[in-house]
């Protein structure tokens, strides 16, 4: 089975399409927030999630749910494909609907293999894969850039210090059982 989770407008033909809006005529109609979803235990091969997971998870613990609930339903293996607006660009902040920023970093927390090295450092981050007892491994990221600056010869600095340059990160995690 694969998912296409908070399908919207955006209907995927051969997966199963979710969303909360019955409006929309999805496949299934579903809560990402409301645990259990309605699939078994490791059924599910493949996820795609296209600018889905900045609408949910206000809450720490909510967010940490869908995490849980994208593994449990997941098989060993199983690629989740993500695309988000970048966090410092407009299509991330001027939408209310926005509850969280979701970056490659806050991925990798849900990383067994991470969270045993920063463990092994001594590092404060939080080892989001023990306490939920997932494992997600980031297999790609691109990110991507506004046309007017995909040519400028510091653009991994001008990413980091302004706006309005990134417009979206684009990865894909593996699910590890």
């Amino acid at each position: 089975m694969k998912l296409n989770l908070g399908c919207g407008q955006n209907r995927m033909e051969g997966y199963v399409n979710t969303d909360r809006e019955p409006a929309v005529e999805p496949d299934v109609v579903m809560d990402l927030e409301e645990f259990p979803w309605p699939f078994d235990d490791d059924s599910v091969d493949e996820v795609v999630a296209n600018h889905v997971l900045e609408h949910v998870g206000a809450t720490a613990n909510v967010f940490i749910g869908v995490m849980q609930e994208l593994y449990r339903v997941c098989r060993g293996g199983a690629m989740i494909r993500i695309a988000v607006p970048h966090p410092r660009h407009n299509f991330f902040l001027d939408d209310p609907t926005h509850v969280r920023a979701i970056t490659p970093h806050t991925l990798q927390l849900f990383s067994r293999a991470n969270c045993e090295e920063w463990k092994r450092l001594g590092a404060s981050n939080s080892p989001l894969a023990f306490y939920a007892d997932v494992d997600f491994e980031l297999r790609e990221l691109r990110v991507i850039v506004a046309d007017k600056y995909k040519n400028e010869p510091d653009l991994k600095e001008m990413i980091e210090r302004y706006n309005n340059i990134a417009t979206e990160y684009q990865m894909v995690l593996e699910v590890i059982k």
